[in-house]
This record gives structure tokens, C-alpha cells and sequence, in this order.
């Protein structure tokens, strides 16, 4: 069985690339600075903050692993553009610390979470932020061999409460105030995804060499504008939401149609199939905000 170390494992995403792995078989180890009190006696926990070098070299000389992810650092992109600093820390150097130590370690194959925000002039810091670390990952791979597989995700959505899962909080505010504030005119399209079909993909390309040293999108199948996931979530609750649109300076970092502004290393698509359904993605976020009134 393979061993896999996965840095943010307890995070949005990777509660559900854990539990992923653990239905296959695989070996994991959580470094992850906070805790997760689910998943934690399932996998080998370490607390770890990935800005100090110390705390990730002592994840490593405590196994050898053949495959690390790193989900860590900052995913939230209006958070990201008030810390400039701290995201190219946390995204930039932080990973640098896990490449040196996985090239050490000869490691099989290294998984960076990416964004399409990566392919994007609209991303601000953190989109700068994921585009240098994918160069530097080509980099290490040119440099000292190390296979790598980035992964640049979409917009993932599911039914659990986390700051950066936007959908759910969506839901959340819909449920107990009946109201949805949008930053912007609604004619913004994304291609949504659920977190538990993103975390599919995200172990299919551990399991053969076919993604070696590539790029991969991962989006949904349903590509909808952001009026229309509106409309879907007050017809699920009956219309009896207030939608309310306004433009503000946020509103200019974010992509409106695609994420493509320039030509970075191309992608593969991967497209989940079977996948999560948008309207049965949406009644498990609504359950779960109501379960937890």
C-alpha cells in the first residue's frame, strides 16, 4: 500500500481527498494546523504549519512517502488581496519548504493544488501566488526529476461549512436571513464541482503514470451563470428569497466568463462520471444548513 502525506488534509478539500484515499487502501498522513475530529483516527496526524521549515522537515523524518499532496496555504481570494505578505509566504515559500524535502526524500510524485485563477490576470495575489508555485514545481521537476501533477481547481462546492466553501455559505445566509447579496451583475459563469467528485480526481491521477509532470482543470459539467444558481436556490426554497446584485471593488478580481487571460503550461480537463448532480449538490447544502439550526 502506498504511503501518501498530505499537507491541508483537513481543510474543505481535503477532508474529502482523505476520505477518498482511505476507501482505496492508501496509507495517510495529515500534517495540518488544525484538527479534525472525524478523520483523525483514521490517518497519522501531525500538527504542522507549513511557514515553518522545522514543523514540515519533521513530517518527513517521520515516514518515507511515496506520494505528497499539498492542499495548505491560502484558498480565499479576497482574503489573500488584504494579505499580500502572508499569501506568498504561505503559497510560494511554504511550498518551496515541501519540494526541497520531497527532492530529499525521493519522492514518486508530488501534488500541488492549483486554481484557475492560476490562468488568470483577475486573481490578484493569489492568483500570482498559485502561477509561481506551478513554475517553481516545473522548475524542481527540470532541476532534480521530481514528477509532479498541478491540479487547478474550479469552483468546488459541497454540503459542509467551511470559510471558503461559497456555496454553502450562499445557502447558509439564504436559509436563516432569506436574502443573497451578490458582488457583481449575475452574468458571471462558473462550472461547478462538487468536493467529493474533485476528490475523485485527484486520486485517479496518483494511480497511474498518464498525469505525470502535467497540468489538469478540474470543473464541473454544469456551467451556469451565477443568476441562475440563484434562481435554482430560491426555487428550491419556494421564492421566498430577496436577490440582490451590487458592483464594488471586489467584484473587478474576479473572472466573469473564463479564467483564461494568458498562456501558461496547457491543461487536460478531467470531467467527473459519473457526478454529483448541481440541484441534488444544492438540497444537501440546504439539509445540512437546516440540520445545523
Amino acid at each position: 500500500m502506498k504511503k501518501v502525506l498530505v499537507f491541508g488534509g483537513f481543510g474543505f478539500l481535503g477532508y474529502y481527498l482523505i476520505k477518498e484515499l482511505l476507501s482505496k487502501g492508501y496509507l495517510v498522513t495529515v500534517a495540518d494546523i488544525q484538527d479534525s475530529t472525524e478523520l483523525k483516527d483514521k490517518v497519522t496526524y501531525f500538527h504542522c504549519d507549513i511557514s515553518s521549515q522545522s514543523n514540515v522537515k519533521h513530517i518527513f523524518e517521520s515516514d518515507q512517502f511515496d506520494v505528497v499532496y499539498n492542499l495548505a496555504g491560502f484558498a480565499n481570494l479576497d482574503f489573500a488581496i488584504k494579505e499580500p505578505l502572508k499569501t506568498m509566504q504561505l503559497n510560494i515559500i511554504s511550498n518551496i519548504y515541501i519540494l526541497d524535502l520531497c527532492v530529499k526524500q525521493k519522492i514518486k510524485k508530488f501534488i500541488y493544488a492549483s486554481s484557475a485563477y492560476a490562468m488568470s490576470n483577475k486573481g490578484s495575489f493569489y492568483g500570482i501566488s498559485k502561477l509561481a508555485s506551478e513554475k517553481i514545481i516545473e522548475e524542481y521537476h527540470q532541476k532534480y526529476d521530481l514528477n509532479f501533477v498541478i491540479l487547478r481547481y474550479g469552483s468546488v462546492y459541497s454540503e459542509k461549512s467551511y470559510d471558503n466553501n461559497y456555496i454553502y455559505n450562499l445557502v447558509k445566509k439564504a436559509v436563516k436571513e432569506g436574502v443573497i447579496n451578490h458582488n457583481g451583475d449575475g452574468n458571471e459563469i462558473r462550472e461547478y464541482i462538487h468536493a467529493g467528485d474533485a476528490a475523485k480526481l485527484s486520486v485517479d491521477v496518483i494511480e497511474s503514470n498518464e498525469f505525470n509532470n502535467t497540468h489538469a482543470i478540474l470543473t464541473g459539467t454544469e456551467r451556469m451563470k451565477r443568476s441562475e444558481l440563484f434562481d435554482m436556490i430560491n426555487e428550491i426554497l419556494s421564492n421566498n428569497l430577496e436577490i440582490n446584485y451590487s458592483l464594488d471593488s471586489h467584484s473587478k478580481n474576479h473572472y466573469k466568463f473564463t479564467p483564461y487571460s494568458f498562456s501558461p503550461s496547457l491543461s487536460r480537463k478531467l470531467v467527473a462520471n459519473p457526478h454529483i448532480d448541481m440541484g441534488q449538490g444544492l438540497l444537501e447544502c440546504i439539509r445540512s444548513v437546516y440540520h445545523k439550526k
